[in-house]
């Protein structure tokens, strides 16, 4: 009985902790990107200014790896077995993606637009058998264009 009153503690333990670092993380990009907001990012291959006032262009990208913890893992599988949403998997998912556009924002620096954005994920150390998610990778990228005033 002991022994199954510490392993629901450590999960419990584990959970938690899993919990408060995504969290974290989420008012850490939060706060990133309201610093950030001053640089639109856009799906248009181009902006209607004229050339002659684009003063550079070049690719700028940003890659993000997050992984799921091991509790939240377990969960999921449970979720695979019973069906439904998997809230997990969707905010590993969620934080990829948008850490990538922030990292892709600090790339371009003091850019005004960045267009033709583009966001890739793949799946990384997936289990062959299990099929279990290691953790997913998100790519951003774009062309970061300084226009002139």
């Amino acid at each position: 009985m002991i022994d199954l009153i510490i392993f629901l503690s450590l999960l419990a333990l584990g959970y938690g902790a899993g919990t408060w670092a995504e969290k974290r993380h989420y008012r850490s990009i939060a706060k990133r990107e309201m610093d950030m907001l001053n640089l639109p990012v856009v799906t248009l291959k181009s902006v209607a200014v004229p050339e002659h006032k684009i003063r550079s262009a070049h690719m700028v990208y940003g890659s993000a790896v997050i992984s799921v913890d091991y509790f939240k893992r377990i969960l999921a599988s449970l979720r695979n077995i019973f069906g439904g949403q998997v809230k997990s998997y969707e905010s590993l998912i969620d934080r990829a993606r948008r850490e990538a556009l922030l990292r892709m924002k600090v790339m371009a620096g003091d850019a005004t637009v960045i267009v033709n954005v583009r966001i890739e994920t793949s799946a990384v150390g997936k289990q062959s058998k299990r099929k279990n998610i290691g953790c997913l990778e998100a790519v951003a990228y774009g062309t970061a264009l300084t226009v002139e005033d």
